[in-house]
């Protein structure tokens, strides 16, 4: 069966984004509309789906998330299924959404069907877990890629990260004081919400603007 996508931005824009969900969370979340719309009103055409076990629970069914490996091949059909030609198609997604990407990515560029890469609050490590790295295929990505982290978040703080052995085609921005969904405290940060959804959008378009052709 075919994914539905949730569609937003300009029909006719230079990219396409493929964004699949975290995995507590669906693709109509108020963390996902908000990252959506952020950047859609950044210029890009968003496309939001969701893995068959989250569809799933809409129709009351108790499914946990499935290994991120496992989901693979859910995630090519939805670029399938999209359709979006490869020079304008970057592929991403929310957390779990975008490891499942991140760990497509490098054979979908080499097929010439994606040009990017965007990660959303990336799980590096499950939380007070950090010895349970999940970074080995990052060391040698060779896609372009773009990570939106904040720097309170428990799957992968500032200082943790900068231990890894990342591949030199990962670019990542630090939200200040941002948690899993990128949110700040603003009475301790000084931002909002709205204040880092308008820099993951400046950093997202400049970044696209970048990698496509």
């Amino acid at each position: 069966m075919s994914p539905e996508f949730l569609l937003d931005g300009p029909e006719h824009a230079r990219a396409t984004l493929l964004l699949a969900h975290g995995a507590g969370a669906p693709m109509d979340s108020p963390a996902m509309e908000a990252l959506a719309q952020a950047l859609a009103g950044a210029g890009f055409r968003t496309a939001r789906f969701e893995f068959a076990y989250m569809a799933a629970r809409r129709a009351g069914a108790r499914k946990p998330p499935p290994k991120a490996e496992t989901l693979l091949p859910e995630y090519r059909a939805a670029v399938d299924a999209l359709g979006a030609p490869g020079k304008r198609l970057i592929i991403g997604g929310k957390s779990m959404g975008g490891r499942v990407a991140s760990m497509a990515a490098d054979a979908l560029l080499a097929e010439g069907r994606i040009a990017g890469l965007l990660c959303l609050g990336y799980p590096f490590h499950p939380p007070a877990k950090p010895a349970q790295t999940r970074t080995a295929h990052l060391e040698a990505l060779r896609c372009p890629t773009l990570i939106v982290q904040g720097t309170r978040d428990p799957f992968g703080s500032p200082e943790e990260v900068a231990g890894y052995a990342l591949s030199p085609a990962i670019e990542i921005l630090w939200l200040d004081d941002g948690d899993h969904d990128l949110k700040p405290r603003k009475a301790i940060s000084g931002f909002t919400a709205a204040d880092h959804l308008r820099a993951l959008a400046e950093r997202a378009r400049a970044w696209g603007d970048a990698v496509l052709p």
